[in-house]
């Protein structure tokens, strides 16, 4: 099956006072218009371990999730589009009905099981992927959030794209993969900040040196990760995120996503205000939902 992808993805300027009166430029990487089922971040880390799964004639592609995990979307939608079967292991017990991520993923092929949450912290080991093979067969195997050295390989072509100038890019961080890729592909004096989604997510910093090592053999130093603007966790929300993202509709007519995109456009303005960028900078934010 065919797929159209919107690549290099559109870059748009942003007009927006809080920054303008700083001396500062911002730029959005429209990732998310990559693709309707295929968008942002979910594309480029696919894209390569796709590859590689069919270099291994592999059949079938196994994943792990949160019950609303955009990775399960992305990969069930892939598993349709390129020809593979799909096995999405989610984190908890069934609910039924199902939640709409989860039967989008149904609806693209995807064949759902469940780990406890006890279990699943431990995913990824041997013991639990061997019992998950002799269950259902080979399979290739993708970390949960799609993050591994094809996924930062994937993620680095992306400043690349960037015909205009700039000084800083920006993304969400939830597993590093993303951040990984971006600071990898950056030019000399070009440096990339993340915001963590993740409450408590200092544990991300080692896990971004760690997939930039595998990637590219070192890890760099041109990035860092803010760590105080996930509004108490993981897809968690309040009354001044949810302002921020009505003001935010208002002054520029578009829809941030509240999980990660919201939270680093929050970020971004606040260190803006906060003086924390020189005048003069050019800053692309990086849409990844």
């Amino acid at each position: 099956m065919n797929v159209e992808l919107r690549l290099p993805s559109p870059l748009t300027e942003v007009r927006d006072d809080r920054l303008e009166r700083r001396g500062l430029r911002l730029l959005l990487k429209r990732d998310d218009l990559i693709h309707p089922e295929l968008p942002g971040n979910k594309w480029r880390k696919l894209k390569y371990n796709l590859v590689r799964a069919g270099e291994q004639r592999s059949t079938t592609l196994l994943t792990f999730g949160g019950a609303y995990s955009n990775h399960i979307r992305a990969t069930a939608a892939a598993g349709l589009y390129f020809g593979f079967d799909t096995i999405g292991v989610i984190r908890g017990e069934e609910h039924l009905p199902l939640n709409p991520t989860l039967e989008y993923a149904m609806s693209r092929g995807m064949r759902l099981t469940y780990l406890d949450r006890s279990t699943y912290r431990h995913k990824h080991s041997p013991h639990v992927v061997d019992r998950l093979r002799r269950e259902f067969g080979e399979f290739y195997l993708l970390p949960e959030g799609g993050s591994n050295e094809l996924a930062v390989r994937g993620c680095a072509e992306l400043p690349a794209e960037i015909p205009e100038p700039y000084d800083i890019i920006c993304c969400p961080v939830g597993t590093g993969g993303t951040l990984a890729g971006i600071a990898g592909g950056l030019a000399a004096g070009q440096r990339a900040i993340g915001f963590s989604a993740l409450k408590g997510g200092e544990f991300l910093k080692p896990d971004v040196e760690r997939l930039q090592r595998s990637a590219f053999g070192s890890a760099s130093e041109n990035w860092h990760i803010e760590y105080g603007f996930h509004f108490g966790g993981y897809a968690k929300r309040n009354t001044e995120l949810d302002s921020f993202i009505a003001d935010w509709a208002f002054r520029h007519g578009s829809a941030l996503d509240r999980i990660y995109v919201a939270k680093m456009m929050y970020g971004i303005v606040t260190l803006a205000e906060a003086g924390s960028f020189a005048p003069g900078t050019t800053i692309v934010a990086v849409v990844t939902a």
